[in-house]
């Protein structure tokens, strides 16, 4: 039985102001979790990266040990599986922190999805964002 974690961060300006969304459904579909959490003035690949941080973290704390990830940013996939170099000292910190993170999990895989597949997860990052803007316009500059 496996969850499906769904991630995406949002800029709005690459840097500015940035936002986290995730959303954790069980096994027969039904939404467990969902995040949204403002991240402040930060990088399209930051915001991107804290959201998986963040939707994994919550994920570790559920009873099922068995993970699919799927997120549109493909830069954060091939980096988290190893298959990318990361350059950037800011991505390799919170690669760090996800890598210490997913020990928690027995079986987790990472999928590169199109961003239309990714409709719920870009929603909650805006809705951070939107939030502390109050800004009711969400499109993000992802």
């Amino acid at each position: 039985m496996k969850l499906k974690v769904y991630t995406d961060g949002a800029s709005r300006g690459n840097p500015g102001p940035s936002g986290a969304g995730g959303v954790i459904f069980g096994p027969d579909g039904t939404i467990l979790e969902e995040i949204s959490e403002y991240l402040g003035i930060a990088t399209n690949n930051v915001a991107e990266y804290q959201a998986l941080r963040l939707t994994l973290e919550r994920a570790s704390k559920l009873e099922l040990k068995s993970v699919e990830v799927f997120m549109d940013s493909r830069l954060v996939v091939e980096q988290v599986t190893g298959r990318w170099k990361i350059n950037n000292e800011n991505l390799k910190l919170i690669n760090n922190q996800i890598q210490d993170i997913l020990p928690h999990f027995k079986d987790i895989s990472f999928n590169h999805i199109y961003r239309n597949l990714n409709k719920h997860a870009d929603s909650l990052a805006n809705r951070a964002i939107n939030g502390v803007q109050g800004n009711k316009n969400d499109t993000s500059m992802d």
